[in-house]
């Protein structure tokens, strides 16, 4: 599976994240690197990179400053669903690993 210049909305979040229904992730890959930049909401900058595996599971990591000027990072495992009309949905699971180090997940959509 490849995600470059796929764009993703945040329909789905819980727990202690800081991304909110307005953001957009725009993400680009060469081989089975990811990455993406992002910011938005409580979020002054974002920054992701990982890997793609061949069933099109990412592994990244990211790391962002908010706008209180909080450096956050985590680490997250994000797996893919095709829906029906062929868009790809993505299943994430995050964890912290600054402050309390709580988890929480996120669902995307491809837009």
């Amino acid at each position: 599976m490849n995600y470059n210049n796929k764009k993703f909305k945040v329909i789905q979040s819980s727990g202690s994240g800081e991304v909110t229904e307005d953001f957009t992730f725009h993400y680009q890959q060469e081989g089975n690197i990811l990455s993406c930049s992002y910011s938005g909401g409580d979020i002054k900058e974002g920054m992701l990179v990982g890997s793609v595996d061949d069933d099109g599971v990412i592994t990244f990591n990211y790391k962002q400053i908010n706008l209180r000027g909080q450096e956050r990072s985590g680490i997250c495992v994000s797996t893919p669903e095709t829906m029906e009309d062929g868009r790809i949905r993505l299943h994430e699971q995050w964890r912290w690993t600054d402050g309390d180090q709580s988890t929480g997940s996120t669902v995307l959509e491809e837009i």
